[in-house]
């Protein structure tokens, strides 16, 4: 049994042994290197004149070949250069001129960083609070909706309506402010502000010898707020129809509804960024003929927000408009082009693509479905 147990213990010891031998190299090597790198550090530390390399070498010399008492090496060290290496020099200060302050700057006793930011111009949606009573001001606190073709604006789009062939519409209005409570940025106002809007929106038949085929007459007030990101709207409009005096002439058959509203709406947008716009706007008709009381508006766009100069920038706009005579059906419509933006105004100039889906935006024709794909030219106050 014990001659079992001693076998067993050297074969165990034969494949123990090589690597606890490895091992031990292993870290006497790792050892030794870390004292030679250490005294080459000490030394490049220590030696740095001539008479300190003289004395390193004096006791390199004969530690190499005797075994010397470390005391006696320290005690022949200090008889070097008692003094050390000279103190480095050091060149006088240079003192810098006084700095003047920079009139743009904030005021170093308050920082008021809102705005800093609206007066630098980073940000033209930066909440801004120097309000004041303005008559007749200039720009437009909430922005008529860029897809929207019931706008009141400048502009014009030909386009083919499938299966009723090229029609060209153009809306010839505008829209001012008449009082605010506000800033004095034309660009970007912010604060109260009472507008006014108008405009004809009419459609001509290129394949008819451009004959009026149809017009609808919108006015309005509205109310409006902007501070920061938010814009709010309260407002009132009228909108009546009317037909084509050509247009009855060659079709003595149709028969002309008095589609009219009467409108109160409240909206509201808000700036994910300076450059995109989300919003929605509910309204009543307390009096209508023909339409019914309530619709809804909703989209987003994307165009420039400050001024583009002669190169412009791409925009993208997308509507839709839902209305209770249509049993909440409606349109979808689309733009894409590209716009420019006034130096000193928030007008938008822009040209693109065009493409409308739903039921006549005419409404003389409010029934009659319409895909619409051409292109135009809009300006917006």
């Amino acid at each position: 049994m014990h001659s079992r147990v001693r076998g067993a213990t050297l074969v165990a010891l034969a494949f123990v042994l090589p690597s606890v031998k490895g091992f031990v190299v292993g870290v006497t090597a790792a050892a030794s290197g870390t004292i030679a790198g250490a005294c080459f550090v000490l030394a490049r530390r220590a030696i740095v004149d001539v008479p300190t390399l003289v004395i390193g070498l004096a006791a390199l010399l004969p530690a190499w070949r005797f075994t010397i008492p470390e005391p006696v090496l320290i005690a022949a060290s200090a008889t070097g250069n008692s003094q050390g290496p000279p103190p480095p020099s050091f060149a006088p200060f240079e003192l810098l001129p006084p700095t003047q302050a920079n009139e743009s700057s904030p005021p170093l006793e308050y920082f008021d960083l809102d705005a800093w930011i609206a007066d630098s111009g980073l940000s033209p949606i930066a909440p801004r609070d120097d309000w004041h009573w303005q008559l007749l001001p200039d720009g437009i606190i909430y922005r008529a909706y860029l897809a929207n073709p019931k706008e009141s604006r400048l502009g014009t789009q030909i386009f083919n309506s499938q299966g009723d062939g090229t029609f060209w519409d153009s809306t010839l209005g505008g829209r001012m402010g008449l009082l605010r409570f506000g800033t004095n940025d034309p660009a970007w106002p912010q604060g109260w502000q009472f507008d006014v809007e108008g405009s004809a929106q009419v459609r001509l038949d290129p394949d008819e010898n451009l004959d009026l085929r149809s017009v609808d007459f919108r006015a309005g007030a509205p109310l409006t707020y902007g501070y920061g990101r938010h814009r709010l709207k309260l407002g009132y409009y009228h909108l009546s129809s009317h037909m084509g005096d050509e247009f009855l002439v060659a079709h003595p058959a149709f028969t002309h509804l008095n589609f009219t509203r009467e409108v109160l709406t409240l909206g509201y947008a808000y700036f994910v960024t300076e450059n995109l716009r989300v919003y929605s706007e509910l309204g009543y008709a307390f009096h209508c003929d023909v339409s019914k009381e309530w619709e809804l508006q909703f989209g987003l766009e994307c165009a420039p927000a400050r001024p583009t100069g002669i190169r412009g920038a791409p925009f993208f706009a997308a509507h839709g408009h839902l209305r209770e005579e249509l049993n909440y059906s409606g349109n979808f419509v689309l733009q894409a082009g590209w716009a420019w933006r006034g130096s000193h105004s928030s007008h938008l100039l822009r040209t693109g693509l065009h493409y409308y889906n739903g039921l006549s935006d005419q409404y003389s024709f409010y029934r009659n479905f319409e895909q619409q794909i051409g292109g135009g030219l809009w300006y917006d106050f």
